[in-house]
């Protein structure tokens, strides 16, 4: 469908990213791994990007056994050098790429007063750092393409933040500050660029907090359960399609109500 802009509207069938290459970082495990599989479901061919190649076998495996296309990137999402051989190590393969998602991130919890310099680095590093040198790495291609989807995962810690998570939360909210800034950069050459901050999803992540713990946790949140990683990749196709193409700047929340 064209509207009377002449803006084309693809629609939003199991193909809608027919065509395109992804970029997934942190896609070994948890919300990575559900997002990649969920772009590779749209159509798209994808970019597994992880510290350790041999931790990417399940996520490429099962995206070639729905008959999609993937590759294993083994990159320091920290380092530039890595980053920015990654990114040349996908254009060589697929020539662009079309979305990228910043998804890599750890955690490092401890009370800010027992917290070590190390421990500080390494999550922004990851975290934050991580995104900056991936994005900066696509967005020559992207802007001479005058097209890209850039989706970085933020976390409702870098909304109202959490006690032992100063590094996190402080990650995150950098994250979605970056966001912003970066989207009223590139939104005149039709790149968009949004984060996704979810709330406590079922992962690995979450399940080390402990039974106690995680039942606590669902009493607070309005809906009682934890969200699915395969919401949050629902999401973040969404923002990755043709149809988002009005959307950029923007943070959108699935935490469950939690900080409604």
């Amino acid at each position: 469908m064209t509207s009377e802009h002449g803006l084309s509207f693809p629609g939003t069938g199991a193909g809608e990213l027919a065509g395109q290459t992804a970029l997934v970082t942190g896609a070994s495990r948890g919300l990575g791994r559900a997002v990649a599989i969920e772009l590779a479901r749209a159509g798209a061919r994808v970019a597994c990007v992880a510290r350790n190649e041999a931790k990417l076998v399940e996520t490429v495996g099962e995206i070639r056994a729905l008959g999609g296309d993937a590759e294993a990137v083994a990159c320091d999402v920290s380092d530039a050098a890595s980053v920015q051989q990654a990114v040349e190590s996908v254009l060589s393969r697929w020539q662009q790429i079309h979305v990228l998602v910043n998804n890599a991130g750890i955690t490092r919890d401890t009370l800010l007063a027992r917290m070590q310099d190390a421990q500080w680095d390494e999550v922004l590093n990851t975290n934050l750092r991580g995104a900056f040198l991936f994005t900066r790495a696509v967005t020559r291609p992207m802007m001479q393409a005058r097209y890209g989807r850039i989706i970085n995962m933020a976390s409702v810690s870098g909304l109202v933040g959490n006690p032992g998570q100063a590094n996190y939360a402080a990650s995150k909210a950098g994250l979605i500050g970056f966001t912003r800034a970066v989207a009223r950069e590139l939104a005149s050459r039709k790149i968009t660029v949004n984060a996704v901050a979810p709330g406590f999803i079922e992962t690995e992540m979450t399940q080390a907090l402990g039974d106690a713990t995680l039942e606590e946790v669902k009493n607070r949140i309005p809906v009682k359960r934890l969200g699915l990683a395969e919401e949050v990749a629902a999401a973040v196709r969404f923002l990755a399609g043709p149809r988002a193409g009005y959307i950029t700047g923007q943070v959108l929340v699935i935490d469950g109500g939690l900080t409604a």
